[in-house]
């Protein structure tokens, strides 16, 4: 099953899709946030026809302590309306610090602060998409 997840930022939506078998992910794109929602929207609706992805799987930042704060509160409300507006189901996953390991990553691989901040958020939706991917690998294999 291909998967796309979405990292919603204020200023750039990261994405990442798994490969057909719903194994591994890979960072495609940043979106840039414009404003426009519903043409942001579209968007994410194009890749999801582009990648023939069968779910898409958006990041809710929950807070340390596992609450639902103000910014998962907004991630949550823009997930569902982006279920309104796909053909394929539109789930959550907890995002907590994937922002930081993607950050991590990319500083590891001796990335420059400029550059990095250009792929940061693909790298995010990455690791968020695939915890998801392991997560429910998990539940079938039980």
């Amino acid at each position: 099953m291909r998967a796309i997840g979405l990292d919603l930022g204020t200023k750039r939506i990261g994405v990442a899709v798994s490969d057909s078998d719903g194994r591994l992910a890979m960072p495609i794109e940043v979106l840039a946030r414009t404003g426009d929602r519903e043409g942001e929207h579209r968007a994410v609706a194009a890749l999801v026809a582009e990648w023939e992805a069968e779910v898409v799987v958006v990041g809710v930042p929950y807070s340390l302590d596992g609450s639902i704060g103000p910014m998962a509160r907004t991630m949550i409300a823009e997930a569902d309306q982006l279920a309104a507006r796909l053909t394929v189901p539109v789930q959550t996953h907890d995002e907590r610090l994937t922002t930081v390991t993607a950050d991590r990553q990319l500083r590891e691989q001796d990335m420059r602060g400029e550059d990095r901040r250009k792929v940061v958020d693909k790298v995010a939706a990455s690791v968020m998409l695939q915890a998801w991917l392991e997560g429910r690998a998990g539940e079938q294999s039980t």
